[in-house]
C-alpha cells in the first residue's frame, strides 16, 4: 500500500505560497520506502523472458504473464545458489521482495530464490549440464578406454564411512588379497562434496602407480546423489589419466558421472567385481578359450587335409600334366614360327615397294636413262642454262657410270 502524505508533515516550502513539495529523489525513495514496508516478500507465478546476463554475473530479466510484466533482477550471489540455468520462455516461481529501482523509478522484483515449474529444478539441472557436456563431446564412446586386465593398484573415491566401501574392499579381498588399494575419502553430499570427489580423483592421478580408480556411493534421493552431477566431478573424470569406472547408487540410477566415467557400474559392489574379475571366472574363461582354440585348429586341419586331397587328385600324374605342357608349347612354338615368316614376307615386300619409288624419283635413274648433270668449275654449281658459260669455262660432267673434265669451246 502506499502512504498518503498529509499536509502537516515537514516538506521543504516554495515562495511565498508556502507550498511543500518533493525532489524526484525524494519521491522515488519515499514510494520505494513504502513498497518495501508494506509489501512482505512472495512468490510469483510468470514467464522468463529478456533474460541476460552482463559480466557482473547478475541476472536480468522480466516476469510477464498475459497481461502484465514486471522487470526482475536476481543478484550473482542468489543465482549461483541455483540448480539450473534460467531461460527465456521458462515457466518459474520467483521468491523476493517488490521494490523501486530509484535511479530510474523502475518498478523491480528483486528475486533471492527460482524454481522451474512443470519439472523439479534439480531434474532440469541435469538435463541442461548433460546436453552442454554433451555437445563438448565429454561423453564420446571413441575416447572411453578399456579397464586394464588384473590391476596391481585401485584407488576408490568414496566416503568412509558408508557401507560401499566396506562391500568393495571385500569384494577385491576376496579375488586377489595381494593387489593394492588407496582409499581417498571425500564427503559424498551435502554441500563441497563435488569438490572434494573431484579434488581427490586429482590427487590419484597426481600419485601416480593407480591402474584404475572406482568412483561411487551406495543409494539414496536425487538429492543425495547430487554431488556426482556437478559439472567440476564430471570434468575431473575427463581429465583424468587414469580409466575412472562411475557406481554411484542402484542399478536405477544414473548421474552425469555415469555418461563421463569409461566403465559405468549398476552399484559399487558391481564395480568392484568389473575392476577384479574371480579367478574362477578367469580360469573358466581360459578354458572356454582352450576350447575354442582346439576347435578352430581342427576345423583349420580339416580344411587344409581337404584343399591336400583336392591338389593330390589332380596331380595324379605329374608326367602326363607335364607332357600336355610340352605340346602345347610345341604347337605355340610352331604358330610363332609360321606368324614370323609371313611378318617377314610382308616386311621384304613392303621393303621392295618402297625401294622402287626411291629408285624411281633418285637422281641416278635420270642418269641410266643418258642424261649427265654439268658442273662449272671450280664454282661448283650445276649448270641450268648455257648462258651460265662462257668460252673457256672449265665443267664436269657427270654420266650414269664415270664423270669427266671439259672446256667449254662454244656455246648455244
Amino acid at each position: 500500500m502506499v502512504r498518503a502524505v498529509h499536509q502537516d508533515e515537514d516538506l521543504p516550502l516554495l515562495g511565498a505560497a508556502g507550498r511543500r513539495f518533493l525532489t524526484v529523489s525524494e519521491l522515488n525513495e519515499l514510494i520505494k520506502g513504502t513498497l518495501e514496508a508494506e509489501i512482505d516478500a512472495l512468490w510469483v507465478q510468470g514467464e522468463i523472458s529478456n533474460f541476460r546476463v552482463p559480466p557482473s554475473g547478475h541476472y536480468y530479466f522480466t516476469l510477464k504473464d498475459n497481461k502484465s510484466q514486471i522487470s526482475a533482477v536476481m543478484f550473482r550471489r542468489q543465482g549461483t545458489r541455483l540448480r539450473f540455468t534460467p531461460e527465456n520462455g521458462m515457466a518459474v516461481l520467483c521468491f523476493g521482495r517488490v521494490s523501486l529501482y530509484a535511479v530510474r523509478g523502475d518498478l523491480q522484483l528483486y528475486v533471492d530464490d527460482m524454481e522451474p515449474q512443470g519439472q523439479g529444478a534439480l531434474y532440469l539441472a541435469f538435463e541442461q549440464l548433460k546436453t552442454k557436456l554433451a555437445s563438448e563431446g565429454l561423453f564420446a564412446p571413441e575416447r572411453k578406454r578399456p579397464l586394464p586386465f588384473l590391476p596391481e593398484t585401485i584407488g576408490i573415491v568414496t566416503s568412509d564411512r558408508g557401507a560401499a566401501l566396506h562391500d568393495m574392499l571385500r569384494i577385491l579381498g576376496d579375488r586377489y588379497a595381494d593387489r593394492h588399494v588407496v582409499i581417498r575419502p571425500v564427503k559424498v553430499q551435502g554441500e563441497g562434496a563435488g569438490r572434494e570427489i573431484a579434488a581427490a580423483i586429482a590427487d590419484l592421478n597426481r600419485l601416480g602407480g593407480v591402474d584404475a580408480i572406482i568412483v561411487g556411493r551406495g543409494g539414496g534421493s536425487i538429492e543425495d546423489l547430487w554431488a556426482f552431477n556437478e559439472e567440476v566431478v564430471a570434468r575431473a573424470i575427463f581429465a583424468s589419466a587414469v580409466p575412472i569406472v562411475s557406481a554411484v547408487g542402484h542399478e536405477i540410477d544414473f548421474t552425469i558421472a555415469d555418461f563421463v566415467a569409461d566403465r559405468r557400474a549398476p552399484t559399487p559392489t558391481a564395480a568392484a567385481e568389473m575392476v577384479m574379475p574371480r579367478k574362477s571366472d578367469l580360469t573358466e574363461q581360459l578354458g572356454m578359450a582352450e576350447d575354442q582354440l582346439l576347435r578352430a585348429l581342427e576345423l583349420k586341419l580339416q580344411n587344409l587335409t581337404e584343399a591336400y586331397r583336392g591338389l593330390a587328385r589332380r596331380l595324379a600324374d605329374p608326367g602326363r600334366k607335364l607332357r600336355e605342357n610340352q605340346q602345347r608349347l610345341d604347337e605355340l612354338s610352331v604358330d610363332l614360327v609360321r606368324r614370323f615368316q609371313d611378318r617377314l614376307r610382308r616386311l621384304k615386300d613392303q621393303l621392295a615397294h618402297q625401294t622402287g619409288r626411291l629408285s624411281a624419283l633418285s637422281p641416278l635413274a635420270v642418269l641410266e636413262r643418258g642424261y649427265s648433270i654439268t658442273h662449272k668449275l671450280p664454282e661448283e654449281f650445276i649448270v641450268k642454262d648455257a648462258a651460265a658459260l662462257a668460252d673457256g669455262d672449265r665443267v664436269r660432267i657427270t654420266f650414269a657410270a664415270g664423270r669427266a673434265v671439259c672446256r667449254v669451246e662454244e656455246k648455244e
